[in-house]
């Protein structure tokens, strides 16, 4: 697992990036809050699909909302990047939601991910 600073024009926001799994429970994303937060001084996220547990997508199992309300409780906002074009009907109505408060921005792409954390 690596972070990859973006500079916003007076913030920053980290990237992780992983080629495994890195956010399989809700303790991991306190603790890369923590880490981005202590490390970089900053409270802006970038996460790919691919350190997200498949868990986290399917919406029974309650991971996505504990993981958004972490967010929102520690006021960190997140940018997720993924295609959710085959996504269900109750996924995407989270997405439009979760995207309608911003707090966590479901995106398809980074540059879309950078603006929206400016």
């Amino acid at each position: 697992m690596k972070f990859i600073e973006h500079d916003l024009g007076g913030s920053t926001a980290v990237e992780i990036v992983s080629d495994e799994v890195v956010i399989n429970a809700e303790q991991d994303v306190l603790d890369l809050m923590a880490d981005i937060g202590y490390l970089y001084d900053s409270r802006k996220i970038i996460l790919n699909r691919e350190i997200l547990n498949d868990e986290f997508f399917d919406l029974s199992s309650g991971m996505a909302g504990s993981v958004m309300q972490k967010f929102s409780n520690y006021r960190v906002q997140a940018a997720i990047i993924v295609d959710f074009n085959d996504a269900g009907k109750s996924l995407k109505a989270f997405i439009i939601e979760c995207n309608r408060t911003g707090q966590v921005i479901f995106t398809a792409d980074m540059n879309t991910a950078l603006e929206a954390l400016v």
